[in-house]
């Protein structure tokens, strides 16, 4: 990657990055470097300080992992978004670790968490961005938790399908049972029964060669309701 893509794209995701010292824009681009990721790929183990993952093509799961294996998935980032809950050395007040996979083939530039941590203490707005980023994204982890805890399967589903055909753009839902169930926290018997009362409704269609297809979004919105 040329050097004036990453300060093209540090620009874009970085709202500090002008008020950084020229000195403090070399770190920045000395210190960050290109992954790819193939689709499954583990991007981020817990409690290691991988750095400030700034996505440029694909998609990553953030995701928490209970002590008996069990994923609840936080939100997922794509095209644009950048995580700062995988730079742990930046943030620490945030006391709990998150995992990232990647969700199909991705490219990510990194930035090492460290020289974040490094830079933000001398200059607030790169602190203060920090925060904001990774503060932005608990309303996310709430929406989630308040599903599991408050919500009936039918709606929870409900709202996954209609939130997965918005960012798609499709009808057409090209995920298993099982990959759904570790997106909601469930268990994929639970989302095969709840999946054959939609298609017994009428709401959807189910098979393995196109995957679940939309057939009522308005009903689908009124079990939201």
């Amino acid at each position: 990657m040329e050097i004036s893509e990453k300060i093209e794209l540090f620009r874009e995701s970085f709202p500090f990055w002008e008020k950084l010292s020229e000195d403090d824009k070399k770190i920045f681009i000395n210190s960050s470097y290109e992954m790819s990721f193939s689709k499954g790929v583990n991007v981020h183990d817990g409690n290691e300080c991988t750095g400030v993952i700034l996505v440029k093509k694909g998609s990553l799961r953030i995701y928490m992992l209970s002590e008996d294996g069990k994923e609840i998935t936080l939100y997922r980032l794509f095209e644009g978004d950048l995580c700062m809950l995988s730079a742990s050395c930046a943030l620490t007040s945030i006391t709990f670790d998150v995992f990232i996979d990647s969700e199909e083939n991705s490219e990510c530039l990194i930035v090492s968490g460290c020289v974040f941590e490094e830079v933000s203490t001398r200059l607030p707005e790169v602190k203060i961005f920090a925060l904001e980023t990774a503060l932005s994204r608990f309303s996310d982890v709430m929406w989630v938790m308040q599903q599991i805890l408050f919500m009936s399967m039918d709606k929870r589903l409900a709202i996954f399908l209609l939130d997965e055909v918005a960012k798609t753009g499709r009808d057409n839902i090209k995920l298993t049972h099982e990959q759904i169930a570790k997106y909601m926290g469930s268990a994929r018997e639970v989302v095969t029964r709840m999946v054959k009362y939609f298609v017994s409704e009428g709401l959807i269609s189910s098979s393995r060669s196109e995957g679940i297809k939309i057939l009522d979004k308005k009903k689908l919105r009124e079990l939201i309701l």
